[in-house]
Order: C-alpha cells, then sequence, then structure tokens
C-alpha cells in the first residue's frame, strides 16, 4: 500500500461532513494516491461506500480506533468520474415528493444536464424506473446507497 499523501481527521463533525471532505481532496489527488480518512460519524462507512461505488474510488482499509473513531484508507480510481449537475437529496421524504421535486428541478434544467436523486422513500426504485420509461429523463444509473438510500442519476433529454 502507498504512502497516503494526506490524513483528514473529521472526528466530531456529522455526516456528511468526512465524505465532502474527502471529496475535495480526492479530487486532487492523482490516480492510485491514498488519504487517510478518519471519522466517528456512524455514517461514514456507508457513505464512503456508496460514494466509492460510483466514482471508481476504492476503501481500501478501515482500522477501528480508540474514542469511537475508523479510519479509512481511500485510493482514487483511474475511472472517469460521473457528471453531475445538480444534486437533491431529499431523504426524509415519502413517495411521490421525491419524483416530484426532481421533476420541477429537471424541468429547469437544459437537454445533456443530470440530476443526482438521493432518496430513502422504499417506493423511489420503482417510482423511477416507471418515471423514466417516458423517454424525456433517461436512468443513467441507480445506485443502492446503503442504510436504505439510493442514488438516481437522471439525464435530461
Amino acid at each position: 500500500m502507498t504512502t497516503p499523501v494526506a490524513t483528514l481527521d473529521f472526528s466530531g463533525m456529522s455526516c456528511p461532513a468526512p465524505l465532502v471532505g474527502a471529496k475535495r481532496v480526492v479530487d486532487d489527488l492523482q490516480p492510485g494516491q491514498t488519504l487517510v480518512l478518519i471519522s466517528d460519524c456512524p455514517g461514514t462507512p456507508d457513505d464512503l461506500a456508496a460514494w466509492a461505488k460510483v466514482t471508481g474510488h476504492e476503501v481500501l482499509a478501515t482500522e477501528k480506533q480508540a474514542g469511537g473513531k475508523t479510519a479509512f484508507t481511500i485510493r482514487k480510481g483511474g475511472g472517469e468520474k460521473r457528471r453531475v449537475n445538480v444534486t437533491l437529496d431529499i431523504r426524509g421524504v415519502s413517495c411521490p415528493g421525491p419524483i416530484v421535486e426532481a421533476k420541477r428541478l429537471l424541468d429547469a434544467m437544459r437537454p445533456g444536464e443530470v440530476l443526482l436523486l438521493i432518496s430513502n422513500c422504499p417506493g423511489s426504485p420503482s417510482d423511477v424506473r416507471a418515471w423514466t420509461k417516458g423517454g424525456a429523463i433517461e436512468l443513467e444509473a441507480a445506485v443502492e446507497a446503503g442504510r436504505g438510500s439510493h442514488e438516481f442519476y437522471l439525464k435530461k433529454n
């Protein structure tokens, strides 16, 4: 394993701060370089797993530390990053709210732009798939992000 380029300690900060901090540093790394992220937020493992799956980065190791902290070693992948123009994190809103709000945002977006919809409504996966069969919106990807959350990459045609 390579020597980490940086160590980020986000202990005491709630999610999504650790993920946002890691993303900012990883964006500046070369493919294959690593960093260590330290967090005590219980949502960080799920956040990192979902983010790594979508971006092509890799969580190489997790190491429990004193005080409820965990150190995550993250390696930047060499793959292409998924392009997102707007993010709508609507966790906690029941269906059909996620679709209604996504449609409102997509109506204001230009063709070719991508909306990342994040929802934990249990009906969202089937609702989004049914909605995107109409052709005006393309479902580029659907990712199970952990803890019942789903990420949908929706491209306006």
